[in-house]
Order: structure tokens, then sequence, then C-alpha cells
């Protein structure tokens, strides 16, 4: 090897023939440059640039030690190999907290330091090889997706590639994850990005309104239809239809949807003509699409001629430092809408956010923020401003425990939590019997889910998750409830 490809090494050693055989084991491999005093070793820090320092712990004129810390403040990138014959625990401990790379006891023999500096070196390259590559592709924002962590590098990714392409994109992640800047973001990296990006949450639509809502209709197609109505996907055409919530859609209109993928064509409610259409498709749903495949609920061929790209939005719990980058960005935007002066938030709320399991993704971190921002004054967000149920949690298990413990349901509550937590399935059989009536499902449904939004204290996507359903299945039925107008003492 070459002198000019050899790694660099200052060695520095009081003890001249220590010097000299230390210097043996690394002349072939490496360039080394020997010092035998602190000052000396600092003054060819300052002049040259090493690719990695060994000192020695007691040198005549200092510490090796106070060279380390000069290293760390100075060029901390630089790695440093601590040695002396005088070590123990508490001096390799702190040798290694100052941020040394190493720590040999002496004697040691030309393996070990070898091997020592070998996988120093490998490591240093690694790191530069991880530095470039992220310097290169690491995004901490991506259109109005926001995340810097590795699982939202993988989702910029594919939405890069897929977005160039016409293929079916099949979103999944939980709720409030964020499927739809995905879809947003995958309308705006293709070459349809000009044309018209067309959003349907298929659980916010009645049944019996969702076919005329995607298909259209012609004028008195039913009752109501007084004008002739384009449905999303002619409203789509040239550009990209996004199903969310695809999962909600009645299997009878599946088949109607896979129609229209395979041919481009559909007829509106209430003709006889054919429309003709170009439409990218992206779904996205809350729930694992194959399962419901396998349950029955959705269909196998539709499934396939959806599922051809599939992108899965990570949870927010998964997401790491994205939390903050998450809920600065929030706090900017809402302290700038509702002219307040918060700026940043404390470390202990950092650490509570980022120790929170935020079953509501990202859609529950902006409400909390939101909440923090409205009601309080101040530049700090501290942990007193946050809501209730925020202050009662210290940790992502403890959090769970809690939220299952409130759970209205009869898996989470048992006969001996009763006098503090009413227990809704117990409470509606009580109640069917004693009236000896059986009461119509959808009616026991709406007092099991209007019972533990009270219980969550109004707050949906909260109760959906104890619930286990979506929260737009619930918004869904509350406004079919809305719409038949049920007196409210018949539930």
């Amino acid at each position: 090897m070459s002198s000019e490809n050899r790694p660099s090494v200052l060695l520095v050693e009081d003890s001249p023939s220590n010097a000299m055989v230390y210097q043996s084991y690394l002349q072939s491999d490496y360039s080394v440059r020997v010092t035998h005093t602190g000052s000396e070793a600092l003054e060819q820090l300052a002049q040259n640039n090493f690719d990695v320092l060994i000192t020695d712990v007691r040198l005549p004129d200092m510490s090796g030690l106070s060279i380390l810390d000069k290293v760390q403040a100075e060029t901390p990138l630089l790695p440093v190999i601590v040695i002396t014959a005088h070590g123990s625990v508490d001096m390799v401990v702190d040798a290694m907290q100052r941020g040394a790379s190493d720590f040999i006891s002496k004697p040691f023999d030309k393996a070990r330091l070898e091997v020592t500096l070998r996988n120093i070196l490998k490591k240093q390259k690694l790191e530069e090889v991880v530095q470039q590559y992220e310097k290169v592709y690491k995004r901490d924002q991506f259109h109005r997706m926001i995340g810097a962590s590795l699982p939202m590098q993988n989702v910029y990714r594919i939405v890069e590639s897929a977005g160039k392409s016409n293929a079916s994109v099949f979103i999944t992640g939980e709720s409030g994850t964020g499927k739809e800047l995905c879809s947003e973001a995958l309308h705006a990296e293709s070459p349809r990005a000009k044309a018209p990006f067309i959003a349907l949450n298929c659980a916010a639509i009645p049944r019996d309104l969702i076919e005329s809502e995607i298909f259209g209709h012609v004028k008195g197609a039913f009752t109501g239809a007084s004008a002739a109505r384009d449905g999303a996907a002619l409203r789509a055409s040239g550009g990209t239809l996004f199903l969310d919530e695809i999962g909600e859609m009645p299997l009878d209109l599946q088949s109607k949807l896979l129609r229209l993928i395979q041919s481009g064509t559909f007829t509106p409610v209430g003709s006889s003509k054919e429309v003709k259409v170009d439409v990218r498709f992206i779904c996205a749903t809350n729930r694992d699409p194959l399962r419901e495949v396998q349950e029955g609920r959705f269909r196998e061929d539709l499934y396939y001629r959806l599922h051809v790209i599939p992108v899965h939005m990570p949870a927010l719990r998964e997401r790491g430092s994205d939390i903050m980058l998450i809920a600065q960005s929030l706090l900017g935007q809402y302290t700038l809408d509702e002219n307040k002066e918060f700026q940043e938030f404390s470390k202990e709320v950092e650490n509570f956010f980022i120790q929170y399991d935020w079953p509501g993704n990202v859609r529950e971190l902006s409400n909390v923020v939101r909440n923090v921002v409205v009601l309080n004054e101040g530049d700090v967000v501290e942990m007193s401003m946050l809501p209730n149920l925020m202050q009662s949690q210290r940790s992502r298990n403890d959090t769970t425990a809690a939220y299952r413990t409130n759970l209205p349901t009869a898996r989470s509550l048992n006969s001996s939590q009763q006098p503090e937590f009413e227990h809704v399935e117990t409470v509606q059989i009580q109640q069917a019997s004693a009236s000896k009536e059986i009461a119509p499902l959808w009616i026991e449904e709406k007092r099991i889910i209007e019972a533990a939004i009270e219980k969550c204290e109004g707050n949906v996507p909260r109760a959906a998750a104890f619930l286990e359903i979506s929260a737009s299945t619930i918004y869904r039925k509350k406004q079919q409830w809305d719409k038949e107008q049920v007196p409210h003492e018949s539930m």
C-alpha cells in the first residue's frame, strides 16, 4: 500500500521504547507520526489531519483524557483510542463517556492494536457512506408529508417510483397516519399532476348514495335527482381517483368498480349509455385488506386489480423523532392561525410526546397541539397545558394499559371494575332483560357507540380505537342516525 493511501495515525506515547514498539506494529499498513507530550500532540492536531489518534493517559505535561476532551470539542469525528498501564473500570468508563472509541490496557500485542484500528476505520467508513447517503437521499419533508425516519424514507422512495406509473396503488395504515397525503404526493409525482385529483371517502357516504357519488346519475334517476350530476369517476378523467376507506364499499358496488378499472367504462345511475374515462386509481384502508378478502367482505378479483403497488403508512409511534418534527410544524402553523406566540415545547413535553402511543396517530397529535395553542398563552408549551388525557399518561405501556382499562366494552372491563367504569354490554343486557324486549341491532349499536364516545369525553378517534373500528365508520353511522332523526328517548 502506498504511503499516500495509508490511513494516518497520531501516536502520543511518553515512553520512547514503547512508542518504537507500537510504531513497528503499524508502520506496514499505516502512516504513523509519534509525539511524546500532550502539547506536541495538540500542535500536530492543529497542523495536520489524522484518521486516528492513539494517546496514553499519563503524559509529562497533561492527561491524555484532556487531549480527548480537546478533540471532542474541536474535531468530534476523529476516533480516539486511549491506552494506559494503569487502567481501572472507572477510568475505562470515564474515557468512553468522554467519547473515546476504544480503550486498551498495556501491555498489548500487535494483533490487539490492529483489530482495534481495523474495526474503528471500518466503522468510520460505514458512517461516511451513511452520511453521504443521507445527504443525497434523506429528506425531512416530501410534498405535504413530514418525517425523516427510515419508514418514511421508504414511503418517499416508493411514491417517487410509483408516481411515474399508471399502476394502481393500495395504501394501508392506521387511521390518522396520512394516507390521503400519500395519495396526493403520488398524484403530484405523476404525469397527471396537472389533471384533476378527486378524493372520495367511501365511509363518509351513505350506502344508497355512494354509487351516484362515484358514477354520477341522470336527471330523475331516483327520488331527489332533480338534475344530472357527474360522478367522481368522470370528474377525475385524465387524472387520479382516490378512494379512501375502500373497505367500506358494498360488495355489489365493488363489482361495478372492478368493471370500471378493467374496461375504463361505466354507466351512470339511471342511464343506459356507457361513458369512457381515463383514470388512475389509488385506494386506501385502515384494515388488513387480505383478511377482508378472506372473510368475504372484499372481492378477491378487485383486491388484485388494486393491490398492484402496496404502500404502508407507518404508525406515528413507530416513527421516533418524526413526532417532534410534526409537532413543531403543527405548533408553528396553529400559532400563526391563532395569532399566538408559541415557539417550542419544553423538554418534559418532548419526552412525553416521544413516549406516548398516539393511538390516533398524526390526527391525534394535531388535535392536541391545536388544543394547547387555542386554550393557552406563552412561548413554550409546558406539561400543564396539555389536555387531561395526556397528563395522566407517563409511558407507552402505562398509556396502553390506561386506555384498555377505560374501554367501555366487555373485553376490557370485568365485574370488579363496574363501580368505577360502567360495563356497557352488561347494561344493555340488563335493560333488555328488564323490558322483556329485543331491540333492533342498530339501536344497540348506536347506544354502545354513544356510550363509548361519552366515556372518551367526545373524542371520536379514541372511541373508535377502543371499539376497534375506524373513526370514519362512526362518523358515517352518526350521519345515518341524524338523517333518520330517531327520537333520543327511543334510543
